[in-house]
């Protein structure tokens, strides 16, 4: 068993736990004066916490973002989010936002940028609390809450 999946399987039910306590910084966010306030910011990934957690929101450009993605995924293009969970508990994670291509995506599917920005702040914390999408049963999995966590938000379906 991963760190990861174990992670995953200590995860205690929502419902049965105490309330979780987040500690949240946003960096980055005056370079991009449309996001969302830092409260609405904090209630996206709170609905999200399983876990106590402190975690870094950063909003980043496309140079930063294509640097990251270059230098720890290989991939040499930015994408729209990316998690740097630090296997620790409580769960600590930064997670990278690249506003341009969330703007871009958004707008090529349809979405509102906020929709969109929300499942993507949710799907990141969902990954620095062990969650995953490499098989289909583990992306079945989460994509399930994360349309359980945005229809708490009215956000569509992201997956439809």
């Amino acid at each position: 068993m991963t760190a990861k999946t174990e992670r995953a399987a200590r995860a205690v039910p929502r419902a049965a736990a105490r309330p979780r306590r987040l500690q949240l910084s946003i960096q980055g966010a005056a370079a991009f004066p449309a996001l969302p306030s830092r409260s609405t910011l904090r209630r996206w990934a709170t609905l999200a916490l399983e876990r106590d957690a402190v975690i870094v929101l950063r909003f980043v450009g496309t140079t930063e973002g294509r640097r990251l993605n270059r230098e720890f995924r290989g991939q040499d293009h930015a994408t729209n989010v990316l998690t740097f969970d630090y296997m620790e508990t409580p769960v600590r994670a930064d997670i990278v936002l690249c506003v341009p291509v969330v703007r871009t995506e958004a707008r090529s599917q349809g979405k509102t940028f906020r929709d969109h920005l929300a499942h993507l702040v949710i799907h990141g914390l969902l990954h620095a609390q062990g969650h995953d999408h490499v098989s289909l049963g583990q992306a079945q999995r989460m994509e399930a809450r994360e349309r359980r966590l945005l229809a708490r938000l009215r956000v569509a379906d992201p997956y439809a």
